[in-house]
């Protein structure tokens, strides 16, 4: 007879015979189409990690388990890493592997058991920030290399507050710490975060605050919430100065995180952070250190070698100072034995210069008689010459007398000028009724011409 149920997907006999492969097929189909698309909850175990990047896992609970498999297209979109032991929240498909019928789930998302409207919150608030531009890298502040004081905001009994302080008496022990306390978790824990840390932000000038750091140790999602809120976020965004978001361990990630201009898996690692310029330049100090120990050692050394060069060559002052008298009196002896030369050499050539100056020396009488002599004829050469220049000057004088214009107007002579001053030579110079001048020796007369030939 053919079986009634509608949920298979065609009539069975009774008596047919089906073959394995076909089975599993029906089975599938039928699990399929029975079953929409459901949350499974339960705990995660047997997790296997296939190169292909598919995820083969077991959820079970007290008193049973089932199979699952996370293709690789959905595995690679989980925001979080998955682990054994976790409690989770399938999103799966109820269907059975046909190659070896296995009954199992196909996985389309996961979340942690009991904080699936969490993350949706804490997906819907980050894309809200990150459309606003908070988390954009334009706006992370640099840390300060060497900052003066660093401010950590945290709760006072938190275990992570030890961690932090270790790190840095370790790294940087003389950098002061001032404290903000805050509970991080609990009811109102955002909001009195959130106001701790405008308070630091308001007082950083007065405290000497250069960067901020927020801590809280590992916990579970709800531990953590308050990081997630959007007041803690908004007030990280508006604080002043730097701030490090040291919150829970590497695996966990919070909106404090993205807000945060820098994230520390842990926060150890934030107090290693704010003080990475400090211990940078302690290690790099230590390195001088050490240099300049190693340059001293080998210049001291170089010294005392040295010294002892030094000390081999020192005298004894008595025998430097007899050394030197014996220097001293060997000097002056030459000394004295080179003047003495000089002086006898000197006194030879003044010996020499006085015989020289005596030969040469000339006789004043002589002089003095040759100079009359020379007197006597100079004054007789120089009347004769004037005499005889005198006699010369007479006869040039009688010569230039016969010889003017004056004498031959004397003669009888004239000169006639015409009214322009030229004085007339030829009869043509002149014409009737021409003016004229005749300059004789003794006087002048004006004329005028009346005829001419």
């Amino acid at each position: 007879m053919p079986c009634a149920d509608s949920r298979f997907p065609m009539p069975l006999m009774a008596n047919e015979v089906l073959t394995v492969s076909v089975l599993n097929r029906l089975a599938r189909e039928t699990l399929q189409q029975s079953f929409p698309l459901l949350w499974v909850i339960g705990e995660v175990s047997n997790l296997v990690r296939a190169t292909s990047g598919h995820v083969y896992f077991s959820l079970k609970d007290e008193n049973a388990q089932v199979r699952c498999v996370m293709f690789r297209n959905r595995a690679q979109l989980l925001p979080w890493r998955l682990e054994n032991g976790q409690q989770v929240e399938a999103q799966a498909l109820v269907t059975l592997f046909e190659a070896r019928g296995d009954f199992q789930l196909n996985i389309e998302g996961l979340r942690r058991a009991g904080i699936g409207a969490r993350y949706e919150a804490y997906a819907r608030l980050r894309e809200k920030l990150q459309l606003e531009g908070m988390f954009s890298p334009e706006k992370k502040r640099p840390l300060p290399r060497f900052p003066r004081r660093v401010g950590i905001v945290t709760s006072p009994q938190a275990a992570a507050l030890r961690d932090v302080l270790s790190a840095l008496q370790r790294r940087a022990p003389h950098l002061p710490v001032i404290l903000y306390p805050t509970p991080v978790q609990g009811e109102g824990a955002a909001e009195k975060i959130a106001a701790v840390i405008e308070l630091a932000g308001q007082r950083a000038e007065i405290d000497a605050v250069d960067v901020l750091i927020i801590i809280r140790g590992g916990g579970s999602i709800e531990d953590l919430w308050a990081f997630n809120e959007e007041v803690v976020a908004r007030a990280i965004s508006a604080c002043p100065i730097p701030v490090v978001s040291g919150v829970g361990h590497e695996t966990d990630t919070t909106i404090a995180d993205f807000a945060a201009d820098s994230r520390a898996a842990t926060p150890t690692a934030a107090a290693e952070l704010a003080s990475a310029g400090w211990f940078a330049a302690g290690n790099e100090l230590a390195a001088l250190g050490g240099s300049l120990q190693r340059t001293l050692r080998a210049l001291l050394e170089s010294r005392m070698q040295r010294l002892d060069l030094l000390f081999h060559r020192l005298v004894h002052p008595g025998e430097q100072l007899a050394r030197n008298r014996q220097k001293v009196e060997h000097l002056a002896t030459r000394a004295y034995a080179a003047l003495a030369q000089r002086l006898r050499n000197d006194a030879v050539v003044l010996e020499g210069l006085h015989r020289r100056l005596t030969r040469g020396r000339p006789s004043v009488q002589a002089a003095q008689g040759r100079l009359a002599l020379l007197e006597q004829r100079f004054s007789a050469a120089w009347h004769s010459r004037l005499a005889e220049q005198r006699s010369h000057l007479v006869a040039l004088a009688a010569a230039l007398s016969q010889l003017s214009p004056q004498a031959t107007l004397k003669r009888g002579y004239s000169i006639l000028r015409k009214k322009t001053g030229e004085v007339v030579q030829e009869s043509h110079q002149v014409t009737a009724g021409d003016e004229v001048e005749i300059r004789f020796a003794v006087g002048w007369a004006h004329a005028r011409v009346s005829e001419t030939g």
